[in-house]
């Protein structure tokens, strides 16, 4: 059976007091949870306090951006080795929000999924459609040519180093969640993809579920088979929350 993985994603949020009593709660809190992972990708100037709160616990963390260049006059950028330095285990990469926003491309998440795993952080790759995607039925096309941009400069014995979190834009933070059933069916899509290539990594990857998942939702949606764990969003910034959803994630492996 994969291990499930919570990931809870802070955005642009957070401060030095707020985060001090989350990160407290949630090492006190999130402990003996068999079969589940758990992390936190906090802003790049918290990382330091991330690292000195939840050290020597069972909460790992992570970047939630990274740059595809090692060194160099890059003004404002964050290198692999500067994560590490924070002793970083994972990054996101590829985040509708980085797309959308801050127009990366395929090829350039691609070039800094390279970037990351040559490090040695574990990237998690975000793929996911637009409503107007969704609604033109080209959902599967989108999130294909997502992968295969990643797949085609690193191959797909990388993903065997990688996670894989579908999150469909029209979900996030719009209150919007996809049916269990919708969800299942897009990790069914990915892993059969995958599967396509190498059956055994298909059948080892871990792919979470980021779309307004709530503790009120956690348990159907890590229940469907192809769902490992979710990429969590407002939910994890209130410590009760994020515990109820890594809980949910640990009952669905029981249940298993």
């Amino acid at each position: 059976m994969r291990q499930k993985l919570v990931a809870g994603n802070w955005k642009m949020h957070g401060n030095l007091v707020e985060n001090q009593a989350l990160l407290a709660s949630l090492r006190t809190q999130l402990v003996g949870l068999d079969g589940v992972s758990c992390a936190v990708f906090v802003p790049a100037p918290y990382l330091a306090q991330t690292q000195q709160m939840l050290a020597g616990s069972a909460i790992a963390w992570g970047g939630q951006n990274v740059s595809e260049y090692d060194k160099g006059a890059y003004t404002g950028e964050t290198s692999a080795a500067m994560l590490l330095d924070f002793a970083c285990r994972y990054v996101l990469l590829g985040h509708s929000e980085r797309r959308a926003i801050f127009g990366e491309t395929d090829v350039v998440i691609a070039v800094k999924f390279v970037a990351a795993q040559k490090a040695g952080l574990t990237p998690i790759l975000c793929v996911g459609e637009t409503l107007e995607e969704r609604e033109a039925g080209r959902a599967e096309a989108v999130i294909a040519r997502q992968l295969d941009a990643v797949l085609e400069v690193a191959g797909v014995d990388a993903l065997a180093k990688a996670i894989v979190a579908y999150e469909p834009v029209w979900a996030i933070g719009t209150g919007k969640t996809a049916s269990p059933a919708q969800a299942q069916a897009v990790h069914a899509f990915i892993r059969e993809k995958i599967a396509q290539l190498d059956v055994v990594l298909a059948h080892n990857l871990t792919i979470l579920y980021g779309g307004s998942v709530k503790a009120n939702n956690a348990v159907e949606l890590f229940g469907q088979a192809d769902i490992d764990g979710g990429l969590i969003g407002g939910a994890s910034l209130v410590a009760d929350d994020f515990v109820a959803i890594c809980q949910a994630a640990q009952s669905c492996t029981v249940a298993a």
